[in-house]
Parts: C-alpha cells; structure tokens; sequence
C-alpha cells in the first residue's frame, strides 16, 4: 500500500497543474498569445540559473530557484494580479495569504512548512536571494514588454516612474543588471514604447 505521504503529494501536484491556467498580462515576445503563471515560472527560473553571475552578493541558486518555481502557486486560488492594477492590489496580500492557507493544508506539515517558508521569505524581500528572485519576477516581463514594443506599458498607459518603482529590486540586487534595466526604460521612452514620465 502506498504512503499516505506519497498520495498527498501527488494529490498536489495535480492541483498545481492549475498553474498552466492562470493567465498573465504579460505576452509571449513576438506573439499576440498571454503567457500563463506556469510558463513564467519556468522563464524565470532560467533567467536566475543564467544571471546569476551577475549578482552583487554570491546566492543560493537552488533556494533562489525553488522560489521562483513557488512564488506564484497561489494564484491558482487569489488569481494573477497585474502588477500595476492599483484597486487589485489593495486586497492581494490577503486574498494570496488566505491562498496559501489553502493551498499548503494539501501537504504534510513538514513539506507544508518548507514551502511557506520559502514563500514569505520571497514576500519579505529581505535576502539576497529573495531579492534576487524578485528581481527575476520583475525582469522578465520588463524585457517582454521591451520586446514587444511596449507591451503592457503601452497597453496600460504605464509611466516611466511607475516602471521604475516596479523594477527597483533589481538595484538593490544587482548592478550591472540595473545598468540593464536602466538601459531599457530610457531607451523606451526614446522610442515612444513609455508614452508619460
């Protein structure tokens, strides 16, 4: 007989495929297709494993990683939020805290404990590898947007202050992807692609 353990976990997984539901602002660059939260996750788990190196502190990959791969499993329950919905956001802390109540309750205590471990510390922003993750959370749809001759930015009306404020991690985490960053939204605003300061 198997595990009771093995059958939760497994009863997880299958909700988490959830995941490739949840659809995002954000398009595929070069396609009129939203990419889903699971898509996202995968993205920007690569982009950490490839930018990295490029951190202003040395972080653990592995933990930066598994945070990425969990940061968004509550929106299966509280719904994506777009980053710049302002009546949205009022209420997404809560609508995500109660997510997580109800998503980690399918898993043993332990496993249970070390997911939501790993996801507050994301929400905190407090290590350099949460803000490392954050600042790959943030990066990815910055450069889609960038790509996509303004994206959302265009779409939404967003302003150059407003980007700005939203990729700040990424100063915090580091330099020469701020440099990047800051390359990227000045060179927008050049083009028109960032329509208001």
């Amino acid at each position: 007989m198997f595990r009771e353990k093995l059958l939760k976990d497994v009863e997880f997984i299958v909700e988490m495929d959830k995941l490739k539901t949840i659809k995002r602002k954000t398009k595929i660059i070069g396609q009129d297709k939203q990419e889903d939260d699971a898509e996202h996750s995968w993205h920007i788990s690569l982009m950490a494993m490839i930018l990295a190196e490029y951190t202003n502190e040395k972080v653990d990959l592995l933990k930066v990683i598994k945070m990425l791969l969990i940061h968004d499993l509550v929106e299966i329950y509280a719904g994506d939020t777009f980053c710049y919905d302002k009546e949205g956001n009022e209420n997404k802390r809560e609508r995500e805290l109660a997510a997580a109540e109800k998503l980690y309750a399918l898993l043993d205590r332990q496993r249970a404990d070390e997911l939501r471990d790993l996801w507050d510390e994301f929400e905190a922003m407090e290590t350099p590898e949460s803000l490392f993750a954050n600042s790959m959370d943030r990066l990815q749809p910055m450069i889609m947007n960038f790509k996509n001759d303004g994206g959302t930015w265009k779409e939404y009306d967003i302003s150059k202050s407003e980007i700005y404020q939203r990729i700040a991690p990424v100063k915090a985490s580091s330099d020469e992807l701020w440099c990047y960053v800051n390359f990227m939204i000045e060179d927008a605003f050049q083009k028109g692609l960032i329509n208001k300061r």
